[in-house]
Protein backbone atom coordinates (compact mmCIF):
# COMPACT_ATOMS: atom_id res chain seq x y z
CA UNK A 1 0.00 0.00 0.00
CA UNK A 2 1.41 3.65 -1.22
CA UNK A 3 1.94 5.71 1.73
CA UNK A 4 2.51 9.57 1.22
CA UNK A 5 5.29 11.48 3.23
CA UNK A 6 3.79 13.83 5.54
CA UNK A 7 5.95 16.36 4.00
CA UNK A 8 4.41 15.94 0.81
CA UNK A 9 1.00 16.02 2.19
CA UNK A 10 1.89 18.98 4.32
CA UNK A 11 2.26 20.67 0.99
CA UNK A 12 -1.25 19.59 -0.62
CA UNK A 13 -2.81 20.95 2.78
CA UNK A 14 -1.89 24.29 1.88
CA UNK A 15 -2.53 24.44 -1.85
CA UNK A 16 -6.08 23.22 -0.97
CA UNK A 17 -8.95 25.37 0.22
CA UNK A 18 -10.82 22.21 0.81
CA UNK A 19 -8.01 20.76 3.19
CA UNK A 20 -6.66 17.00 3.31
CA UNK A 21 -7.43 14.62 5.28
CA UNK A 22 -5.06 11.67 5.91
CA UNK A 23 -4.35 8.51 7.97
CA UNK A 24 -3.04 10.20 11.11
CA UNK A 25 -5.91 13.25 11.30
CA UNK A 26 -8.85 12.72 13.37
CA UNK A 27 -11.92 12.45 10.59
CA UNK A 28 -10.25 9.68 8.62
CA UNK A 29 -12.07 6.45 9.69
CA UNK A 30 -14.95 8.70 9.05
CA UNK A 31 -13.53 10.15 5.76
CA UNK A 32 -13.19 6.27 4.33
CA UNK A 33 -16.88 5.45 5.27
CA UNK A 34 -18.76 4.73 2.17
CA UNK A 35 -22.34 3.76 1.61
CA UNK A 36 -21.74 -0.14 1.31
CA UNK A 37 -19.86 -0.88 4.96
CA UNK A 38 -18.53 -4.52 3.41
CA UNK A 39 -15.64 -1.87 1.84
CA UNK A 40 -12.92 -1.16 4.37
CA UNK A 41 -10.19 0.50 2.37
CA UNK A 42 -7.24 2.81 3.16
CA UNK A 43 -6.65 5.06 0.54
CA UNK A 44 -3.01 7.02 1.34
CA UNK A 45 -5.39 10.47 1.91
CA UNK A 46 -8.39 12.33 0.95
CA UNK A 47 -8.45 15.57 -0.85
CA UNK A 48 -11.37 17.55 -0.29
CA UNK A 49 -12.30 19.40 -3.60
CA UNK A 50 -14.03 22.83 -2.99
CA UNK A 51 -13.82 23.76 -6.53
CA UNK A 52 -12.35 23.10 -9.72
CA UNK A 53 -9.27 24.39 -8.93
CA UNK A 54 -8.88 22.54 -6.19
CA UNK A 55 -9.49 19.48 -8.38
CA UNK A 56 -7.03 20.37 -10.87
CA UNK A 57 -4.14 20.88 -7.83
CA UNK A 58 -5.19 17.51 -6.38
CA UNK A 59 -4.87 15.83 -9.83
CA UNK A 60 -1.18 17.32 -10.38
CA UNK A 61 0.00 16.38 -6.73
CA UNK A 62 -1.00 12.57 -7.57
CA UNK A 63 0.79 12.98 -11.18
CA UNK A 64 3.94 14.53 -9.81
CA UNK A 65 4.33 11.90 -6.86
CA UNK A 66 2.94 8.76 -8.89
CA UNK A 67 0.13 7.69 -6.92
CA UNK A 68 -3.44 6.25 -7.86
CA UNK A 69 -6.14 8.20 -8.09
CA UNK A 70 -10.25 7.62 -6.98
CA UNK A 71 -12.91 9.57 -7.11
CA UNK A 72 -15.71 9.72 -4.69
CA UNK A 73 -18.91 12.00 -5.44
CA UNK A 74 -21.73 10.65 -3.47
CA UNK A 75 -20.10 7.22 -2.10
CA UNK A 76 -22.85 4.94 -3.18
CA UNK A 77 -20.77 2.81 -5.73
CA UNK A 78 -21.56 -0.90 -4.51
CA UNK A 79 -17.87 -2.15 -4.89
CA UNK A 80 -16.50 0.72 -3.41
CA UNK A 81 -14.77 1.97 -6.35
CA UNK A 82 -14.27 5.29 -4.76
CA UNK A 83 -11.65 3.87 -2.29
CA UNK A 84 -8.89 2.52 -3.41
CA UNK A 85 -6.27 1.42 -0.46
CA UNK A 86 -3.35 3.84 -0.90
CA UNK A 87 -4.58 5.90 -3.60
CA UNK A 88 -5.51 9.41 -3.24
CA UNK A 89 -9.52 9.79 -3.00
CA UNK A 90 -10.30 13.34 -5.05
CA UNK A 91 -13.64 14.04 -2.23
CA UNK A 92 -16.29 15.90 -4.34
CA UNK A 93 -18.74 15.70 -1.57
CA UNK A 94 -17.71 19.62 -0.81
CA UNK A 95 -19.15 20.34 -3.75
CA UNK A 96 -23.08 20.49 -3.38
CA UNK A 97 -24.63 23.02 -4.61
CA UNK A 98 -27.81 23.42 -7.31
CA UNK A 99 -29.01 26.35 -9.57
CA UNK A 100 -31.80 26.19 -11.06
CA UNK A 101 -33.02 28.61 -14.36
CA UNK A 102 -36.89 27.81 -13.98
CA UNK A 103 -37.31 29.93 -17.28
CA UNK A 104 -34.85 27.69 -19.35
CA UNK A 105 -36.51 24.92 -16.92
CA UNK A 106 -32.57 23.93 -16.83
CA UNK A 107 -30.11 22.81 -13.79
CA UNK A 108 -26.66 23.41 -12.94
CA UNK A 109 -25.28 20.90 -10.46
CA UNK A 110 -22.23 19.99 -8.54
CA UNK A 111 -19.80 17.00 -8.79
CA UNK A 112 -20.35 16.38 -5.30
CA UNK A 113 -24.31 17.07 -4.89
CA UNK A 114 -26.79 14.04 -4.32
CA UNK A 115 -30.32 13.88 -5.79
CA UNK A 116 -31.76 15.37 -3.17
CA UNK A 117 -30.20 18.22 -3.48
CA UNK A 118 -31.45 18.28 -7.27
CA UNK A 119 -34.89 16.74 -6.17
CA UNK A 120 -35.14 19.77 -3.71
CA UNK A 121 -33.87 22.57 -5.71
CA UNK A 122 -36.20 21.69 -8.41
CA UNK A 123 -38.81 20.89 -7.06
CA UNK A 124 -39.83 24.35 -6.02
CA UNK A 125 -40.41 25.35 -9.56
CA UNK A 126 -42.51 22.01 -10.12
CA UNK A 127 -39.67 20.39 -12.11
CA UNK A 128 -37.11 17.16 -11.72
CA UNK A 129 -34.46 15.16 -13.16
CA UNK A 130 -35.52 11.39 -14.27
CA UNK A 131 -32.60 10.05 -11.82
CA UNK A 132 -32.32 6.96 -9.08
CA UNK A 133 -35.03 6.02 -6.04
CA UNK A 134 -32.72 7.53 -3.14
CA UNK A 135 -31.99 10.71 -2.18
CA UNK A 136 -28.81 9.95 -0.66
CA UNK A 137 -27.38 8.71 -4.03
CA UNK A 138 -24.71 11.11 -5.55
CA UNK A 139 -25.72 12.50 -9.01
CA UNK A 140 -22.19 12.22 -10.22
CA UNK A 141 -21.85 8.16 -10.64
CA UNK A 142 -26.17 8.10 -11.25
CA UNK A 143 -25.87 10.06 -14.05
CA UNK A 144 -22.20 9.17 -15.65
CA UNK A 145 -23.71 5.05 -15.40
CA UNK A 146 -26.69 5.99 -17.14
CA UNK A 147 -29.29 6.86 -14.68
CA UNK A 148 -32.93 4.85 -14.15
CA UNK A 149 -35.52 5.01 -11.34
CA UNK A 150 -39.59 5.91 -11.19
CA UNK A 151 -39.55 8.52 -14.17
CA UNK A 152 -37.74 6.44 -16.54
CA UNK A 153 -40.86 5.72 -18.73
CA UNK A 154 -41.74 9.00 -18.55
CA UNK A 155 -38.99 11.18 -19.55
CA UNK A 156 -35.68 8.49 -20.05
CA UNK A 157 -32.61 7.86 -18.67
CA UNK A 158 -30.76 10.36 -16.59
CA UNK A 159 -28.39 10.63 -19.46
CA UNK A 160 -30.92 11.17 -21.74
CA UNK A 161 -31.76 14.68 -20.00
CA UNK A 162 -27.66 15.89 -19.55
CA UNK A 163 -27.11 18.75 -21.66
CA UNK A 164 -23.49 19.20 -20.67
CA UNK A 165 -20.91 18.24 -18.10
CA UNK A 166 -17.49 20.00 -16.66
CA UNK A 167 -14.53 17.87 -16.88
CA UNK A 168 -11.54 17.88 -15.80
CA UNK A 169 -9.07 15.57 -17.50
CA UNK A 170 -6.04 13.86 -16.60
CA UNK A 171 -3.46 16.71 -17.55
CA UNK A 172 -5.37 19.01 -15.48
CA UNK A 173 -7.28 20.50 -18.45
CA UNK A 174 -10.89 21.44 -18.16
CA UNK A 175 -12.93 21.00 -20.74
CA UNK A 176 -17.20 21.48 -21.53
CA UNK A 177 -18.76 18.25 -23.03
CA UNK A 178 -21.93 18.83 -25.18
CA UNK A 179 -23.16 18.08 -28.23
CA UNK A 180 -21.41 21.28 -29.97
CA UNK A 181 -17.77 21.23 -27.66
CA UNK A 182 -16.11 17.63 -27.43
CA UNK A 183 -18.98 15.76 -28.60
CA UNK A 184 -17.51 12.38 -28.40
CA UNK A 185 -16.13 12.79 -24.82
CA UNK A 186 -20.11 14.03 -24.59
CA UNK A 187 -21.53 10.41 -25.62
CA UNK A 188 -18.93 8.70 -23.70
CA UNK A 189 -19.98 10.40 -20.70
CA UNK A 190 -23.37 8.94 -21.09
CA UNK A 191 -23.19 5.88 -19.43
CA UNK A 192 -19.32 5.26 -19.77
CA UNK A 193 -18.99 5.80 -15.92
CA UNK A 194 -15.78 7.59 -14.40
CA UNK A 195 -13.32 6.72 -17.23
CA UNK A 196 -12.96 10.06 -18.66
CA UNK A 197 -12.03 12.31 -16.12
CA UNK A 198 -13.33 14.10 -13.34
CA UNK A 199 -17.07 15.61 -13.63
CA UNK A 200 -16.94 18.45 -11.56
CA UNK A 201 -20.61 19.85 -12.79
CA UNK A 202 -23.60 18.61 -14.59
CA UNK A 203 -25.84 20.58 -16.42
CA UNK A 204 -29.45 18.98 -16.86
CA UNK A 205 -32.86 19.67 -18.81
CA UNK A 206 -35.94 19.66 -16.07
CA UNK A 207 -39.01 18.10 -16.82
CA UNK A 208 -42.44 19.11 -15.20
CA UNK A 209 -42.89 16.86 -12.26
CA UNK A 210 -44.51 17.68 -8.91
CA UNK A 211 -47.34 15.91 -6.84
CA UNK A 212 -46.74 12.28 -8.22
CA UNK A 213 -49.34 9.27 -7.20
CA UNK A 214 -47.90 6.76 -5.57
CA UNK A 215 -48.76 3.01 -4.73
CA UNK A 216 -47.65 -0.33 -2.91
CA UNK A 217 -48.72 -3.56 -3.63
CA UNK A 218 -47.85 -6.44 -2.13
CA UNK A 219 -48.65 -10.43 -2.58
CA UNK A 220 -47.35 -13.64 -0.58
CA UNK A 221 -44.39 -15.10 -1.76
CA UNK A 222 -45.74 -18.00 -3.48
CA UNK A 223 -47.82 -15.93 -5.47
CA UNK A 224 -44.26 -14.98 -7.37
CA UNK A 225 -45.36 -17.06 -10.33
CA UNK A 226 -48.54 -15.57 -10.92
CA UNK A 227 -47.80 -11.72 -10.31
CA UNK A 228 -44.27 -11.94 -12.67
CA UNK A 229 -46.44 -13.36 -15.32
CA UNK A 230 -49.19 -10.55 -15.24
CA UNK A 231 -46.56 -8.14 -14.82
CA UNK A 232 -44.64 -8.79 -17.63
CA UNK A 233 -47.74 -8.64 -19.71
CA UNK A 234 -48.98 -5.85 -18.12
CA UNK A 235 -46.49 -2.82 -17.43
CA UNK A 236 -44.38 -2.90 -21.58
CA UNK A 237 -48.30 -1.94 -22.67
CA UNK A 238 -48.97 0.21 -19.88
CA UNK A 239 -48.99 4.60 -20.46
CA UNK A 240 -45.49 5.68 -20.06
CA UNK A 241 -46.60 8.03 -17.08
CA UNK A 242 -46.95 4.59 -14.89
CA UNK A 243 -44.10 2.75 -13.85
CA UNK A 244 -43.64 0.30 -11.77
CA UNK A 245 -41.09 -1.83 -10.44
CA UNK A 246 -41.42 -5.32 -8.92
CA UNK A 247 -39.30 -6.73 -6.01
CA UNK A 248 -38.79 -9.42 -3.73
CA UNK A 249 -38.46 -8.67 -0.15
CA UNK A 250 -39.27 -8.57 3.77
CA UNK A 251 -41.93 -6.17 5.13
CA UNK A 252 -40.53 -3.68 7.35
CA UNK A 253 -41.85 -3.08 10.50
CA UNK A 254 -43.72 0.36 10.51
CA UNK A 255 -46.66 2.28 7.99
CA UNK A 256 -47.98 2.15 5.91
CA UNK A 257 -47.79 -2.14 6.66
CA UNK A 258 -49.84 -3.39 8.74
CA UNK A 259 -48.72 -5.56 12.00
CA UNK A 260 -49.45 -8.35 10.72
CA UNK A 261 -47.38 -8.31 7.60
CA UNK A 262 -44.21 -7.42 9.33
CA UNK A 263 -41.53 -9.54 8.89
CA UNK A 264 -43.53 -11.51 6.30
CA UNK A 265 -41.59 -12.68 3.10
CA UNK A 266 -43.80 -10.86 -0.59
CA UNK A 267 -43.52 -9.78 -3.72
CA UNK A 268 -44.06 -5.98 -4.58
CA UNK A 269 -44.78 -3.60 -7.25
CA UNK A 270 -44.06 0.24 -6.36
CA UNK A 271 -45.87 2.36 -8.46
CA UNK A 272 -45.45 6.19 -9.71
CA UNK A 273 -47.46 7.85 -11.58
CA UNK A 274 -47.09 10.98 -12.90
CA UNK A 275 -50.04 13.49 -13.99
CA UNK A 276 -50.13 13.49 -17.69
CA UNK A 277 -50.85 17.65 -16.92
CA UNK A 278 -48.40 19.86 -14.94
CA UNK A 279 -50.65 21.25 -11.96
CA UNK A 280 -53.32 18.69 -11.66
CA UNK A 281 -54.98 18.97 -7.90
CA UNK A 282 -53.94 16.08 -5.66
CA UNK A 283 -57.64 14.60 -5.71
CA UNK A 284 -57.65 14.20 -9.21
CA UNK A 285 -54.33 12.43 -9.14
CA UNK A 286 -55.27 10.07 -6.18
CA UNK A 287 -58.37 9.50 -9.19
CA UNK A 288 -56.39 8.62 -12.26
CA UNK A 289 -53.57 7.24 -10.03
CA UNK A 290 -56.49 4.60 -8.33
CA UNK A 291 -57.84 4.04 -12.31
CA UNK A 292 -54.41 2.84 -13.50
CA UNK A 293 -53.14 0.60 -10.96
CA UNK A 294 -56.84 -1.36 -10.38
CA UNK A 295 -55.61 -3.88 -12.58
CA UNK A 296 -52.92 -5.25 -10.02
CA UNK A 297 -55.93 -7.95 -8.62
CA UNK A 298 -55.87 -9.74 -12.06
CA UNK A 299 -52.57 -10.72 -10.45
CA UNK A 300 -54.08 -12.81 -7.78
CA UNK A 301 -55.60 -11.00 -4.80
CA UNK A 302 -53.11 -8.38 -2.72
CA UNK A 303 -52.27 -8.58 0.47
CA UNK A 304 -51.94 -5.27 0.92
CA UNK A 305 -52.47 -2.32 -1.59
CA UNK A 306 -52.08 1.43 -0.63
CA UNK A 307 -52.81 4.48 -2.62
CA UNK A 308 -51.06 8.14 -1.92
CA UNK A 309 -50.12 11.37 -3.73
CA UNK A 310 -47.12 12.72 -2.35
CA UNK A 311 -44.47 15.55 -3.49
CA UNK A 312 -41.74 13.78 -6.20
CA UNK A 313 -39.21 14.60 -3.33
CA UNK A 314 -40.90 13.15 -0.70
CA UNK A 315 -41.04 9.69 -3.20
CA UNK A 316 -37.68 9.84 -3.77
CA UNK A 317 -36.72 10.01 0.48
CA UNK A 318 -39.06 7.03 0.90
CA UNK A 319 -36.41 3.96 1.27
CA UNK A 320 -33.67 6.47 3.15
CA UNK A 321 -34.45 5.68 6.67
CA UNK A 322 -34.83 2.03 5.86
CA UNK A 323 -31.23 1.66 3.89
CA UNK A 324 -29.11 4.06 5.50
CA UNK A 325 -25.65 4.40 5.32
CA UNK A 326 -23.39 1.88 7.33
CA UNK A 327 -25.56 -1.42 5.79
CA UNK A 328 -23.55 -4.26 4.58
CA UNK A 329 -23.79 -4.85 0.63
CA UNK A 330 -23.12 -7.47 -1.96
CA UNK A 331 -24.87 -7.07 -5.43
CA UNK A 332 -25.49 -7.80 -9.01
CA UNK A 333 -27.40 -6.88 -11.85
CA UNK A 334 -28.38 -7.45 -15.59
CA UNK A 335 -30.84 -6.46 -18.59
CA UNK A 336 -33.77 -8.64 -19.22
CA UNK A 337 -36.03 -7.63 -22.22
CA UNK A 338 -38.51 -10.42 -21.07
CA UNK A 339 -39.28 -12.35 -18.00
CA UNK A 340 -39.27 -15.98 -19.23
CA UNK A 341 -40.97 -19.01 -17.21
CA UNK A 342 -37.36 -20.10 -16.45
CA UNK A 343 -36.61 -17.00 -15.03
CA UNK A 344 -39.56 -16.92 -13.10
CA UNK A 345 -38.23 -19.80 -11.13
CA UNK A 346 -35.21 -18.79 -10.23
CA UNK A 347 -36.98 -15.68 -8.72
CA UNK A 348 -39.47 -18.03 -6.79
CA UNK A 349 -36.08 -20.27 -5.36
CA UNK A 350 -34.44 -17.36 -4.49
CA UNK A 351 -37.42 -14.73 -3.22
CA UNK A 352 -38.47 -17.63 -0.67
CA UNK A 353 -34.95 -18.12 0.67
CA UNK A 354 -34.24 -14.07 0.96
CA UNK A 355 -31.14 -14.67 3.63
CA UNK A 356 -31.78 -11.44 5.99
CA UNK A 357 -34.75 -9.03 6.25
CA UNK A 358 -33.05 -6.37 3.91
CA UNK A 359 -32.28 -8.59 1.25
CA UNK A 360 -34.06 -7.62 -2.13
CA UNK A 361 -34.42 -8.39 -6.02
CA UNK A 362 -35.74 -5.08 -8.41
CA UNK A 363 -36.47 -5.57 -11.26
CA UNK A 364 -36.60 -1.59 -13.15
CA UNK A 365 -38.68 -0.57 -16.25
CA UNK A 366 -36.46 0.92 -18.68
CA UNK A 367 -38.64 0.94 -21.64
CA UNK A 368 -40.95 3.74 -22.89
CA UNK A 369 -39.09 7.01 -23.29
CA UNK A 370 -35.76 5.27 -22.52
CA UNK A 371 -36.21 3.65 -26.17
CA UNK A 372 -36.33 6.88 -28.12
CA UNK A 373 -32.66 7.58 -28.36
CA UNK A 374 -30.78 4.43 -30.46
CA UNK A 375 -27.89 2.23 -29.34
CA UNK A 376 -25.44 4.16 -30.60
CA UNK A 377 -26.47 7.52 -29.62
CA UNK A 378 -24.93 6.81 -25.88
CA UNK A 379 -22.88 4.82 -24.54
CA UNK A 380 -25.98 2.59 -23.00
CA UNK A 381 -26.18 0.04 -25.62
CA UNK A 382 -29.44 -1.71 -24.00
CA UNK A 383 -31.90 1.26 -25.03
CA UNK A 384 -33.95 -2.91 -26.26
CA UNK A 385 -34.12 -3.34 -22.65
CA UNK A 386 -37.28 -4.05 -20.66
CA UNK A 387 -35.70 -3.98 -17.33
CA UNK A 388 -32.88 -3.41 -15.21
CA UNK A 389 -32.56 -5.91 -12.50
CA UNK A 390 -30.87 -5.84 -9.16
CA UNK A 391 -30.09 -8.62 -7.10
CA UNK A 392 -28.75 -7.01 -3.15
CA UNK A 393 -27.88 -9.10 0.32
CA UNK A 394 -28.36 -6.37 2.50
CA UNK A 395 -27.75 -6.36 6.39
CA UNK A 396 -25.91 -4.65 9.43
CA UNK A 397 -24.34 -7.28 10.82
CA UNK A 398 -20.66 -7.89 9.44
CA UNK A 399 -20.96 -11.09 10.41
CA UNK A 400 -23.39 -12.24 7.27
CA UNK A 401 -21.03 -10.63 4.67
CA UNK A 402 -20.51 -14.16 3.31
CA UNK A 403 -24.15 -14.81 3.46
CA UNK A 404 -25.05 -11.87 1.90
CA UNK A 405 -22.06 -12.92 -0.96
CA UNK A 406 -23.00 -16.89 -1.51
CA UNK A 407 -26.78 -15.67 -1.50
CA UNK A 408 -26.69 -13.23 -3.92
CA UNK A 409 -24.13 -15.10 -6.63
CA UNK A 410 -25.86 -18.21 -6.13
CA UNK A 411 -29.12 -16.15 -7.66
CA UNK A 412 -27.20 -14.39 -9.84
CA UNK A 413 -25.70 -17.64 -11.83
CA UNK A 414 -28.74 -19.27 -11.85
CA UNK A 415 -30.78 -16.06 -13.34
CA UNK A 416 -27.60 -14.86 -16.03
CA UNK A 417 -28.66 -17.32 -18.51
CA UNK A 418 -32.05 -15.34 -19.02
CA UNK A 419 -30.63 -11.97 -19.28
CA UNK A 420 -29.62 -10.02 -21.85
CA UNK A 421 -25.54 -10.40 -20.92
CA UNK A 422 -24.52 -7.60 -19.82
CA UNK A 423 -25.91 -5.24 -16.97
CA UNK A 424 -26.52 -1.77 -15.99
CA UNK A 425 -22.99 0.14 -15.13
CA UNK A 426 -23.79 1.26 -11.67
CA UNK A 427 -25.20 -2.52 -10.79
CA UNK A 428 -22.14 -4.36 -11.48
CA UNK A 429 -20.15 -5.65 -8.17
CA UNK A 430 -16.98 -7.01 -6.93
CA UNK A 431 -15.44 -10.38 -8.54
CA UNK A 432 -17.50 -10.16 -11.61
CA UNK A 433 -16.31 -12.21 -14.60
CA UNK A 434 -13.66 -10.58 -17.05
CA UNK A 435 -16.16 -9.97 -19.71
CA UNK A 436 -18.84 -8.36 -17.91
CA UNK A 437 -17.56 -4.58 -18.67
CA UNK A 438 -17.38 -5.08 -22.33
CA UNK A 439 -20.87 -6.99 -22.03
CA UNK A 440 -22.45 -4.09 -20.77
CA UNK A 441 -21.18 -1.63 -23.93
CA UNK A 442 -21.97 -4.24 -26.33
CA UNK A 443 -20.96 -3.08 -29.70
CA UNK A 444 -20.10 0.67 -28.37
CA UNK A 445 -17.16 -0.66 -26.32
CA UNK A 446 -14.62 0.10 -29.18
CA UNK A 447 -15.84 3.29 -29.29
CA UNK A 448 -15.11 4.15 -25.78
CA UNK A 449 -11.83 2.44 -25.74
CA UNK A 450 -11.35 4.87 -28.80
CA UNK A 451 -12.68 8.25 -26.81
CA UNK A 452 -10.46 6.74 -23.63
CA UNK A 453 -7.41 6.76 -26.04
CA UNK A 454 -7.82 10.17 -26.47
CA UNK A 455 -9.21 11.93 -23.54
CA UNK A 456 -7.03 9.60 -20.84
CA UNK A 457 -4.10 7.79 -23.03
CA UNK A 458 -1.99 6.99 -19.55
CA UNK A 459 -5.25 5.03 -18.35
CA UNK A 460 -5.01 7.47 -15.01
CA UNK A 461 -8.79 7.29 -14.31
CA UNK A 462 -8.98 3.47 -13.40
CA UNK A 463 -10.64 3.28 -10.33
CA UNK A 464 -14.02 2.08 -11.88
CA UNK A 465 -15.56 -0.30 -14.40
CA UNK A 466 -12.72 0.34 -16.39
CA UNK A 467 -12.51 0.50 -19.67
CA UNK A 468 -8.41 0.72 -20.94
CA UNK A 469 -7.48 3.00 -23.57
CA UNK A 470 -7.45 1.00 -27.40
Amino acid sequence: MSVIDETALDILRGALRGGVVGPGDPGYDRARGIYNAMIDRRPAAFARCVDVADVRTALAFARDNGVATAVRGGGHSGPGLCLVDGALTLDLTPMRWVHIEPEARTARVGGGSRLGDLDHAAHTFGLGVPSGIMSTTGVGGLTLGGGHGHLTRRYGLTIDSLLAADVVLADGSLVTASVDQHPDLFWALRGGGGNFGVVTSFAFRLHPVDAVGVAITLWPVDQVREVLRWYREFLPGAPEELSGFFALLTVPPGPPFPEPLHGRKMCAVVWCHTPTHPGTAPEDEQARLEKAVAVVAAAGPPAFHFTTVMPYPALQTMFDQLLPTGLQWYWRGDFFDAISDDAIAVHEKYGQNLPTGLSTMHLYPVDGAAHRPGPDETAWAYRDALWSGVIAGIDPDPANAALLRRWCVDYWTDLHPHSMGGGYLNFLGEEEPTDRVRATYRDNYDRLAEVKHTYDPANFFRANQNIPPA
